[in-house]
């Protein structure tokens, strides 16, 4: 089976944030994207864990979207103006899609 280079894009923010996120990836022409929560970690300042926690206001979440090489460093543009001073991070790997008049 034939596959397509794409870019797969990890965005792991604070959930408040995610709105203004995926208006940015609209904005920017991104046709899709999933959204699963993110239950524990460890990073600069230790351990952490959602286990407890009543609201949404320290939750985190990854956001994942595929995108065509030609358009990612508008959405990393548009998407790293919002998290640059937030906590989570966002990572870039190459991937393979069969259908790829879907991204």
């Amino acid at each position: 089976m034939q596959t397509f280079p794409k870019k797969r894009i990890e965005i792991v923010v604070e959930a408040p944030l995610l709105r203004r996120i995926t208006a940015r990836l609209e904005e920017t022409g991104v046709g899709g994207w999933s959204v699963v929560p993110v239950l524990s970690g460890h990073g600069g300042h230790g351990d952490w864990t959602a286990d407890g926690q009543v609201g949404s206001a320290t939750q985190m979440v990854m956001l994942i979207t595929i995108v065509d090489e030609s358009r990612l460093d508008a959405v990393l543009s548009g998407v790293f103006a919002l998290v640059s001073h937030q906590i989570g991070f966002v990572t870039v790997s190459d991937v393979e899609v069969v259908r790829p008049e879907r991204f």
